[in-house]
C-alpha cells in the first residue's frame, strides 16, 4: 500500500525531500548529541508494539492475504500515550519505539506467505511432510530477517545519503509526517484506541460469545434463500477487522478484489455445476458427487484452484516484468558496493555511526552458518547436510541480489514484490533438491523451510531501508536503530510464531484443521503450497492441475487486458465472505472522502485522515481479538456463546443491525472531523 508523497514534510528542513546541491549538506530535524534516544521506556513500548501488531498482521495475513502498516498506528500510539508520564517522549525515543514495533509487518511478511503451506501439507494425508515445530517457525522468520537487515547495512550510505532526495519514500513520508507533528499525533492516538476498542469488542460478540451472526447469508431475507435456488450463493463475514482493512486498501483495489469473488461464485461455480451434475462418478479433489455439493463446496473443490493458479501467474508476471528494473537496480547496487562507503578517519558525527564493515561481514558469516546448522540438524531430517549446504547457499546468493532490490522498490513505490521473488526461490530451490535426489515430503519441507528465509529477509530490507530513512531524516543514531532491529526481529518472531500456531490447531466441529480452509485461506502460502506440488509431484490428481493451469491462463489474460491480475487472482481464491466486507469498507471510505459544496481549506484531509484512524483502529483491534479467539477455542471450541435459545435466522437479524451501526459510526464521525485551525 502506498501513499502520496508531498514535496516538503512540515517540520523537517527544506531540504529534506529535494537533491542537495553541490557543496551542500543535510542536517536532520536533531542533530546534537544528548537527546534522550534509546531509553527504556522506548525501548519496552517498543517491544510491545511489536509483540501485539505481529500477532494481529498474522491474523489478518492469514484470514485475507493482506498486510497491515504497523509503522503508522505505532507512530501515533507512541507519540499519544507518552503524555501520560511525567515526561514526553522525545521525537528520537518515539523513532525507535516505531523502528522496533515495525518489525512486526516484514516478519508476518514472510512468515505468513510460506510457513502456512507446511501446515496444510502436514494434514494432508500422504504428503510425507512434518508438522513444523514452534521454535522452527520462530528461527526461519528470525535468521531471515537479520539476513535482510545485514545485506541492506553496505547500501545506507548509498540510499540515505549518496541518493538523498533521489527517491520519493511513500511510506517513510507518511510515518515521518506523524512523528514531526507530535501534538496532532497526540490527539489522534484517543481517536485510534477508541476504535481499536470498538473493533475488539465488535468482533468478540461474532467470534467468542456468538451473540449475532458472524456469516451473513441474507436467508433471513428474501435474497438468499432466491439465489441459492439458482446455485449462487452471497456470504459476508460479520468483521470490524475485516471492514477496517477494506475502508485503507480502498474502493478501487477492494472493487477489483470483489471483481474476481463475483467471477468465481456468479460464474465459475455455477457453471462447474451445471456441467458437473452430469457426471456419474466423484471427481477428485471433490470428495463427492458434483451434483450433491453446495455452492460453497464446489468453490473449495474446483474454483479456488482456478484462483492459485492465478495467484501463481501474476506473481511470477510480476517479477518478469519488473525484471528490467531488478537488473538496472542490482547494476546500481553493486557499482555502490563497490566503490564502497566513503568514511573519513575521524569519529562520526552521531547521526552518521553504524555497523563497520568487519561487523557485517561477521554477522553474515554468522548467519549463513546459523541457516547451515538450522537446515542441517534444525529439521529433523537425516542425511540433509549437502542439501542444506545447496539451500543454505541459494539463500544467500538470492538474499544478496535481491534484498537491496526490495529496499529500492520500498523507496521507489512503497510496495514490496516479495510474492514472486519467493515462488521463484520455490521454483530454483525444488528444482535444485530434485537434482540431488531430495524428494518427498522433506524435500517439500527443505525447500518451503528456505523459501521462508528468503522471503522474510526480502521484507526485512525493505522495511528496514524505510526506518533508516526516517532516521536520517529526524537525526536518529543509526547503530542504535541496527543493533534494537535485531531485537525487535527476534520478538516478531516469536510472536508471529505462536499467533501461527494457534491458528495452525484451530479445528472446526467436524474436527478437521481449519488452515487452508475457507476459514483461515492463507492465499499466497496456499500458492506457494501447489508450486511445491507441482515441483514433487506429490499428488495425482489431474483435474486439479487442468484448474491450476486455466488460472495462470486467466492470468495471462488479465495481464493483456492491463487489469491488476494479482488483485483478481486473491479475490478469485478468498471465499465471498471475506471480499464483501472489503468492498464495503472501499465504499466507506468513498462516502467519507466525498468533499461537500462548503468545504473549506484542510477539511477534506482532515476527513480523510479521521477515516483512516477509525479503520486502522478497527482492523487493529479486530485482528488481536481474532487471535484472542484462537486461544480461547484451543480450550473451548464454541467459544461463551450467549443467546443459545436464538435461532440462526434471528442472529443474522441482529448481526445486519450491529453492521449498520458500524458503519454509521465510521461515516458519521469521519465527516463530522474539520480541518485544524
Amino acid at each position: 500500500m502506498s501513499h502520496d508523497a508531498p514535496d516538503v514534510i512540515k517540520g523537517l528542513p527544506e531540504n529534506a525531500r529535494r537533491p542537495l546541491a553541490p557543496g551542500e549538506d543535510y542536517v536532520p530535524l536533531v542533530p546534537m548529541d544528548g537527546v534522550p534516544e534509546t531509553t527504556p521506556r522506548a525501548i519496552i513500548m517498543g517491544l510491545i508494539f511489536c509483540a501485539i501488531f505481529s500477532m494481529a498482521a498474522a491474523y489478518l495475513a492469514l484470514k485475507l492475504g493482506q498486510g497491515i502498516e504497523a509503522a503508522i498506528p505505532i507512530s501515533i500510539l507512541a507519540v499519544g500515550l507518552s503524555r501520560f508520564f511525567p515526561r514526553k517522549n522525545t521525537i528520537l525515543e518515539n523513532v525507535i519505539v516505531q523502528s522496533i514495533g515495525a518489525n512486526s509487518s516484514h516478519v508476518v511478511s514472510g512468515a505468513a506467505f510460506t510457513i502456512p503451506a507446511l501446515y496444510v501439507l502436514a494434514n494432508t494425508p500422504g504428503s510425507g511432510v512434518p508438522q513444523p515445530h514452534l521454535w522452527q517457525v520462530v528461527l526461519v522468520s528470525f535468521i531471515g530477517g537479520c539476513i535482510g537487515i545485514l545485506f541492506l547495512l553496505p547500501l545506507r550510505h548509498h540510499f540515505m545519503v549518496e541518493n538523498h532526495g533521489i527517491f520519493p519514500w511513500p511510506e517513510a513520508t507518511a510515518t515521518a509526517e506523524i512523528l514531526v507533528t507530535g501534538e496532532k499525533a497526540g490527539n489522534q492516538a484517543k481517536e485510534l484506541a477508541v476504535a481499536a476498542g470498538v473493533g475488539a469488542v465488535y468482533d468478540s460478540l461474532t467470534s467468542v460469545f456468538s451473540a449475532m451472526g458472524e456469516n451473513i447469508t441474507l436467508k433471513s431475507v428474501w435474497v438468499g434463500t432466491a439465489l441459492r435456488e439458482r446455485f449462487l450463493a452471497f456470504n459476508f463475514l460479520n468483521s470490524a477487522a475485516t471492514l477496517g482493512i477494506g475502508y485503507i486498501i480502498g474502493l478501487k483495489y477492494t472493487a477489483v478484489i470483489a471483481a474476481g469473488s463475483i467471477f468465481s461464485m456468479f460464474v465459475l461455480v455455477p457453471l462447474v455445476h451445471a456441467i458437473g451434475q452430469h457426471v456419474p462418478t466423484i471427481l477428485a479433489p471433490g470428495t463427492s458427487l458434483i451434483a450433491n455439493m453446495a455452492p460453497e463446496e464446489v468453490f473449495s473443490a474446483y474454483v479456488r484452484i482456478i484462483g492459485v493458479g492465478a495467484i501463481a501467474g501474476a506473481g511470477v508476471m510480476g517479477v518478469l516484468a519488473s525484471m528490467p528494473n531488478m537488473i538496472r537496480s542490482i547494476i546500481s547496487n553493486m557499482k555502490a558496493l563497490m566503490s564502497g562507503e566513503k568514511v573519513e578517519e575521524t569519529t562520526p558525527k552521531r547521526t552518521d555511526r553504524s555497523l563497520s564493515g568487519t561487523m557485517v561481514t561477521v554477522g553474515l558469516v554468522v548467519a549463513g552458518l546459523s541457516t547451515l546448522l538450522f537446515l542441517s540438524f534444525g529439521l529433523g531430517i537425516q542425511n540433509a547436510l549437502f542439501p542444506a549446504v545447496a539451500g543454505t547457499a541459494l539463500v544467500m546468493v538470492i538474499a544478496f541480489f535481491f534484498a537491496p532490490v526490495a529496499a529500492r522498490a520500498i523507496a521507489t513505490i512503497g510496495t514490496n514484490p516479495i510474492s514472486g521473488m519467493t515462488m521463484l526461490t520455490l521454483v530454483i530451490t525444488g528444482v535444485v533438491m530434485l537434482k540431488l535426489h531430495f524428494t518427498g515430503g522433506y524435500g517439500m519441507f527443505l525447500t518451503m523451510m528456505v523459501g521462508g528465509v528468503v522471503c522474510t529477509a526480502l521484507a526485512a530490507s525493505g522495511a528496514f531501508s524505510t526506518d533508516l530513512k526516517i532516521g536520517h531524516w529526524i537525526g536518529a543514531t543509526p547503530a542504535r536503530q541496527i543493533g534494537w532491529k535485531f531485537v525487535g526481529t527476534l520478538v516478531a518472531a516469536l510472536f508471529t510464531g505462536i499467533a501461527m500456531w494457534l491458528m495452525a490447531n484451530q479445528k472446526d466441529a467436524a474436527g478437521q484443521f481449519l488452515m487452508g480452509t475457507n476459514a483461515l485461506p492463507a492465499p499466497q502460502a496456499s500458492a506457494m503450497k501447489a508450486i511445491l506440488e507441482g515441483i514433487f509431484g506429490s499428488t495425482s490428481m489431474p483435474l486439479r492441475w487442468y484448474c491450476f493451469g486455466l488460472g495462470v491462463v486467466l492470468s495471462l489474460v488479465l495481464r493483456m487486458l492491463e487489469l491488476p491480475a494479482l488483485g483478481f487472482a486473491l479475490g478469485m481464491y478468498l471465499p465471498i465472505e471475506l471480499n464483501t466486507p472489503l468492498v464495503l469498507g472501499g465504499l466507506l471510505s468513498h462516502w467519507v472522502n466525498k468533499p461537500k459544496k462548503d468545504d473549506v481549506e484542510g477539511t477534506a484531509k482532515a476527513r480523510e485522515n479521521r477515516g483512516v484512524l477509525i479503520a486502522s483502529g478497527l482492523m487493529a483491534g479486530g485482528a488481536i481479538m481474532g487471535v484472542v479467539a484462537s486461544f480461547i477455542k484451543l480450550k473451548w471450541p464454541n467459544g461463551f456463546p450467549v443467546l443459545q435459545q436464538m435461532g440462526v435466522l434471528g442472529k443474522e437479524n441482529i448481526g445486519i443491525a450491529a453492521l449498520v451501526a458500524l458503519c454509521a459510526y465510521v461515516v458519521l464521525y469521519s465527516r463530522r472531523a474539520k480541518a485544524e485551525a
